[in-house]
């Protein structure tokens, strides 16, 4: 008989699996960070910095203010414990995993080894290869000046030399061997990985079932589109076939959630076994576009009856929340969501704009403005102002006694 979840303790389960139900750390060092991304097991990276680089965010939303740089440790040296490649888009996964993912890899070497643009750059390809060979890691800068100066190889321009190299990195003859600021350093794999994630490839449909099992377990509680996107995977087909080995082994229960529905009919979901389900989560954080919670829009709807859009690509004029909004949670729910930007030059805070969700609790302005107070300390910024856009903003900003300012494009509250 299949369980039915209530919506409450669906989003409860959810935000245990995902690290919420525990306090943060009175102290955050490697060992709370590594324990972290390790109940993710990815962290999607972004370029955007508005306030702060996205796959920061995640761990500052789960253990409070921490030195990034222990992040950049583990993820940017030359023999990084955490590896770029192309998971759930750009991401840091586990260098242990790489093998998981060859069947990723093999199947964008199969779109994209041989198209025209491949075909007419081969002697790109292998003098990228070789260029890496010789040298160790480099930066597309430097390989451009190569590539320039005539001294080596054909003439290529800038755009051949980073769309060969971004290739040669979904293929996984290429990893990422750390960054100089967001600038990427590119070195032959065997260069950046250890053997041992070189040596084996695991067969698809393992692959496939390893990945489901991981994301059931950061999710707590998932639809099969759910666990499908958490990796990105296309193929539903594997994704329905590795869920039906997860429940034939007792790792999945197959359940329903009140409320959660497809094309007008319950939807099925899938419990993990190993699923907390506590009664009461009481967290707050500040979270980013990108991080696992929200990230596919269509679960945070489900979740947290939040819809979601980002709005970069919007033009002022018809931005809704702001440039870069960051939803907001508070207790078990996300209650509103703030436009943030680190004005760096002027050591300051700056809520853009300011959004309240439904159910918002009495004490949401208070819990808010204190993760404000945290944010403004771990981004070394000295005060906070708020801005006059939306229905949060006069709330926010007595609970802050901060300065107010007007939006950069004009609006007012």
């Amino acid at each position: 008989m299949t369980t039915t979840l209530r919506r409450a303790d669906a989003r409860r389960i959810a935000l245990a699996a995902q690290g919420f139900s525990r306090p943060r750390p009175e102290t955050v060092g490697t060992r709370q960070i590594t324990a972290t991304l390790t109940r993710m097991r990815i962290l999607q990276i972004d370029s955007v910095n508005v306030f702060s680089r996205s796959h920061y965010m995640p761990l500052f939303a789960r253990l409070g203010a921490y030195d990034t740089s222990l992040l950049d440790a583990l993820a940017f040296s030359r023999r990084p414990r955490w590896v770029e490649s192309w998971a759930h888009v750009a991401s840091l996964v586990p260098a242990d995993d790489w093998p998981l993912l060859q069947f990723r890899r093999d199947d964008l070497r199969r779109k994209y080894g041989d198209d025209d643009w491949a075909q007419a750059h081969r002697p790109l390809l292998q003098w990228l290869r070789d260029e890496l060979a010789d040298r160790g890691p480099l930066r597309p800068a430097e390989i451009d000046h190569d590539a320039r100066s005539g001294s080596r190889g054909s003439w290529w321009g800038w755009d051949d030399v980073k769309n060969g190299l971004e290739r040669l990195w979904l293929f996984g003859e290429v990893a990422i061997a750390g960054r100089r600021g967001f600038e990427r350093r590119y070195a032959l794999a065997s260069d950046v990985l250890p053997p041992s994630a070189l040596e084996t490839a695991v067969p698809r449909q393992d692959a496939i079932t390893e990945l489901v099992r991981r994301a059931a377990r950061a999710y707590g509680v998932a639809t099969a589109a759910d666990l499908a996107d958490y990796w990105r995977i296309r193929d539903r087909p594997a994704v329905l076939a590795a869920v039906r080995d997860l429940v034939d082994t007792g790792e999945l229960q197959q359940v329903e959630v009140q409320g959660w529905s497809v094309a007008g009919r319950p939807a099925t979901a899938w419990l993990h076994r190993d699923a907390a389900r506590p009664r009461r989560v009481d967290a707050a954080a500040l979270l980013t576009p990108f991080d696992p919670l929200v990230w596919f829009r269509d679960r945070a709807e489900r979740l947290f009856d939040f819809d979601y859009r980002i709005e970069i690509y919007t033009p002022a004029p018809q931005r809704r929340f702001g440039y870069y909004s960051l939803p907001v949670l508070v207790g078990d729910d996300v209650v509103g969501r703030l436009d943030l930007k680190a004005d760096r030059a002027g050591s300051a805070l700056r809520v853009q704009s300011a959004w309240w969700e439904h159910g918002v609790p009495p004490d949401a302005a208070e819990r808010v403005a204190a993760e404000l107070r945290t944010a403004a300390r771990w981004q070394g910024l000295e005060r906070i102002t708020v801005a006059r856009w939306g229905d949060a903003s006069d709330a926010i900003a007595g609970a802050l006694s901060a300065a107010r300012h007007e939006h950069p494009d004009g609006r007012s509250n």
